[in-house]
């Protein structure tokens, strides 16, 4: 997320305080987002209903980040429920012949290469629709997110070391620890700071201040049945996708309670999350007991780990190329790059096919592009683009197309 700067005039002390706090802000994320949750996939609801604009003390956009900053909710309980349009076709079909060539990927499940309840994977389908989740907190050592579905569910259960994932449809359970005790790195325990809910996305957006973006108080609002402010952030530079972020904040706790992301060319929210119902009381203990199901599978880390690299090819390819992942431009307007190492642009056709299937599907929804740079297609979302040159060069981010094309020219 890009950098904020203020509206608001404050002195060089208060500058300071200010930044002081926005750091322990990025640190005080409510513990509810845990280990593998596929972070950036999580959108979120179309506004959930107000129930009228309630007559709050007047504060400033500093007044309203040091709240937040100085939040320190470690108990909580409720309900988020999600929604992400991004504008992206229905990816189902392809995923189904995606995964029918690949053995052993993330979800798989069958022979010990991977478990459906590996939250790395089941996760992921955050990435698009409605969704609703139940979370829970009691301090940093015991948190609980469920994913509700059509008659089953998934949940994520942090309890002191242990960390459990279930997946009520397949009867799967996996497995893995917060200190490494399962033989694995530390680094490799999955990590809990992840955005799942209205502050861990505020706090992405809070971390940093510079001068390409303003924020504003734009009012008051109910949210949960609870008073909040709207804390409006906005970009200040011109070719980014991103209109506007609205997030309501708790008048009494300082806890974001919703966050919204409109795009530039307007419409519903690309990425709105919030809870419909929430409760500052300490969870019961027993919320975050956990016990495998009788006769359920279950799958350590360690051993989801040994499968040959989740399904992914041999060889790198584009994992190789995010070695060398650059950032052009600053703000708003940055954009990832790196190079594929693939020529001839989109690929066509392969042995199983998956990747001509791949090809055909992204060049369906592509825009064909020229430049100094030479050819390729842009891949457009109401949010993220993303630009393949012929020559295997990638150049992605929350900016519109002629922004891509116009730092692949510089590039050259």
């Amino acid at each position: 997320m890009a950098p904020i700067d203020s509206d608001d005039n404050r002195t060089a002390g208060e500058g300071e305080e200010l930044r002081a706090g926005r750091r322990k802000a990025a640190r005080y994320v409510v513990p509810v987002a845990v280990m593998g949750v596929a972070a950036a996939t999580i959108g979120l609801v179309p506004a959930l209903a107000d129930s009228g604009d309630p007559d709050l003390p007047k504060v400033t956009a500093e007044q309203l980040i040091e709240k937040i900053a100085k939040s320190d909710v470690q108990q909580m309980s409720g309900t988020v429920r999600i929604n992400t349009d991004l504008g992206l076709p229905d990816l189902g079909v392809l995923e189904s012949g995606l995964m029918s060539g690949m053995s052993g990927g993330p979800g798989a499940g069958g022979d010990g290469e991977g478990s459906a309840a590996d939250p790395s994977a089941k996760l992921t389908e955050l990435v698009s629709g409605s969704h609703t989740l139940r979370v829970a907190a009691d301090g940093p050592d015991r948190q609980k997110l469920s994913l509700l579905e059509n008659a089953a569910e998934y949940s994520l259960i942090h309890n002191g070391d242990d960390v459990w994932g279930y997946d009520s449809k397949s009867n799967e359970v996996y497995h893995s620890t917060t200190s490494g005790s399962d033989g694995r790195p530390e680094k490799d325990v999955p990590d809990k700071d992840v955005p799942a809910t209205p502050k861990d996305f505020a706090d992405q957006a809070l971390k940093a201040v510079d001068d390409t973006t303003s924020v504003t108080v734009g009012g008051t609002a109910q949210v949960a049945g609870r008073d909040a402010y709207r804390l409006v952030v906005e970009p200040r530079q011109d070719g980014s996708t991103v209109g506007a972020i609205t997030v309501a904040v708790d008048a009494e706790t300082g806890t974001p309670l919703k966050f919204t992301l409109t795009p530039a060319s307007g419409g519903a929210a690309v990425v709105d999350v919030g809870f419909t119902k929430v409760s500052f009381a300490k969870p019961d203990a027993s919320t975050f007991d956990f016990t495998p199901p009788e006769g359920a599978k279950v799958t350590e880390a360690d051993e989801s780990a040994k499968a040959p690299e989740h399904g992914r090819p041999a060889g790198g390819g584009l994992a190789e190329g995010l070695d060398d992942l650059k950032v052009v431009g600053e703000g708003w307007n940055a954009i990832a790059t790196f190079d594929t190492g693939a020529r001839g642009g989109l690929p066509t056709a392969s042995p199983d096919g998956d990747l001509g299937a791949l090809g055909g599907f992204l060049g369906s929804f592509g825009d064909q592009v020229k430049g100094d740079f030479g050819s390729g297609t842009v891949f457009k979302t109401r949010l993220v683009n993303a630009l393949i040159t012929d020559d295997g060069k990638i150049y992605a981010g929350a900016v519109t197309k002629d922004a891509l094309v116009k730092a692949a020219d510089t590039a050259q």
